[in-house]
């Protein structure tokens, strides 16, 4: 989420975690679009789908894992800035950052099928097999019926009674929605039924290992291969892409 806005203000306010307690290992890395500014991530059947911003630049992609090769792509209408992405079904739902303007597409070949619209901005999306989750930036979680689309109910995330706001790119992971937060390297594990946070996962050496330094270069972007137990994660501007285990 590229916001003109120094980070050292936009994190006044964050309840961040005291520690991170949730343990990972890095499994393999992978190769990323380094010029790809990352709004959104899934993971299916043997493939990643990837959303990028920016006004003018913003797209929608098929990517290969293992290579990091574009299979294929949609550019989006350049007065949008691309956002968050979800399947669904057989389709693609996508949002866009201050349009209030949504989009579902064909998941086979990406040609679009309808819009629909929505009050605030639009961040990201994950689904639970039941709805579909979005984000908007604040620290409030939406639920969306995922045939209407029409939002259906709301939770606060909170950290120890605090609400930790910038939410960005979600996932749905064994029963929790997880949360990249906005200019930092903490992912949140949330209750979706409370909104509370269980525990953060830190993956601030990831960053460093990606080398990147661009101000812009934030970590984003959260994808769960559940047959496989796989997760992956990435940032925006990153070369590379993590595959991680989470837990002991």
């Amino acid at each position: 989420m590229s916001r003109l806005l120094l980070a050292a203000v936009v994190l006044i306010g964050l309840a961040a975690p005291a520690r991170a307690d949730t343990p990972w290992t890095l499994v393999a890395t992978h190769p990323h679009d380094p010029a790809a500014f990352t709004e959104g991530l899934f993971y299916l059947d043997g493939a990643l789908y990837e959303s990028t911003g920016l006004e003018g630049q913003s797209d929608m992609r098929k990517v290969a894992l293992k290579t990091g090769k574009v299979e294929q792509r949609r550019v989006l209408d350049g007065r949008y800035f691309g956002e968050g992405i979800v399947n669904w079904k057989d389709r693609i739902v996508s949002l866009t950052w201050r349009h209030r303007q949504g989009f579902v597409w064909s998941l086979r070949d990406f040609k679009p099928l309808s819009a629909f619209r929505y009050e605030g901005e639009g961040w990201a999306l994950t689904q639970d097999g039941r709805q579909i989750i979005m984000s908007d930036g604040t620290a409030q979680l939406r639920f969306l019926d995922p045939e209407t689309l029409a939002e259906t109910r709301r939770i606060t995330v909170t950290w120890n009674g605090r609400p930790v706001d910038r939410l960005n790119e979600l996932e749905y992971v064994k029963g929790e929605v997880w949360a990249n937060i906005w200019y930092d390297t903490n992912i949140a594990r949330i209750d979706p039924a409370t909104g509370a946070v269980i525990d953060w996962i830190d993956i601030a050496p990831l960053r460093k290992a990606a080398g990147v330094t661009d101000s812009e270069a934030v970590a984003n972007g959260i994808a769960y291969d559940a047959a496989k137990d796989r997760v992956f994660v990435t940032g925006k501007y990153w070369p590379k892409l993590f595959e991680i285990k989470v837990g002991r």
